[in-house]
Parts: C-alpha cells; sequence; structure tokens
C-alpha cells in the first residue's frame, strides 16, 4: 500500500494528533491533504471534509511491544478517552489480546484509531516496523 485518504474535522489537528501520538513527523500540506508518513512507508492523507460526510472509520496501527509505553503515555497525555474494547465498554483499560496489548480511541476528526503490539492473525505473530 502506498496512501490513505484519511477523512477528517480538520486536518491539521488530526495530522499531528497522530504523528505526535506515534512519534512520527508531519509532511508538507500538499493541496487538501496533510501527510503523514508511517515507519512502513504507507502515507495517510488527512483531508479536511464537511461534517455531515463524516462516517466512522478504523485505524489500526500495529507497533512494537518496546514502542508501546512511550505511545500509551501520549495518548493518555492528551486526555483522549481510550478502551480496551471495540464496542467502548473497557473504558480506561488496556487489552492483552493475542499475547500482545492495545487499545482503541477516537482521534480529533472522529475516527477509530487502534494500536496493537501483535496482529490478530497467529501467522503474522512477529516483530513490526510501522
Amino acid at each position: 500500500m502506498n496512501h490513505l485518504i484519511v477523512p477528517s474535522r480538520n486536518n491539521r489537528e488530526s495530522a499531528e494528533f497522530l504523528a505526535n501520538l506515534l512519534g512520527l513527523e508531519v509532511g508538507e500540506e500538499s493541496g487538501p491533504f496533510i501527510p503523514v508518513e508511517t515507519r512502513n512507508g504507507v502515507r495517510l492523507d488527512f483531508a479536511t471534509i464537511p461534517e455531515d460526510d463524516l462516517r466512522l472509520q478504523h485505524y489500526c496501527f500495529l507497533i512494537p511491544e518496546d514502542d508501546f509505553d512511550a505511545v500509551f503515555a501520549r495518548l493518555v497525555e492528551t486526555g483522549v478517552t481510550y478502551h480496551a474494547d471495540p464496542m467502548g465498554k473497557q473504558v480506561g483499560e488496556i487489552n492483552h489480546n493475542h499475547g500482545g496489548r492495545g487499545v482503541y480511541f477516537l482521534d480529533p476528526g472522529g475516527n477509530g484509531m487502534e494500536i496493537i503490539t501483535q496482529p490478530y492473525e497467529p501467522e503474522r505473530r512477529r516483530p513490526s516496523t510501522w
């Protein structure tokens, strides 16, 4: 995959939120897009769209176990509500699914985000780079 367009209420706010959270850089604005490139080379192009056109999207980031504590600490600093489950019933908790750790939360643009340290598929469980 090369890139994804990520709809948002405010492209700059959402791009900066994710970049700060994952320790990435915000790229230079290009037309209607604010890019953030992940460590595996996939570019997320944040685009501001009308509020009425926003629909919940879900983006999951597989991060190395060694990076989880730092990413999670930055998430807690934002004050964003996080939970251990996709339905939001385990508020303020971390899951330990598949032998790793993970959390769900919403970004400022209204997108569902997830960070995990182990993929769901057993055959893909290995150290990751994102």
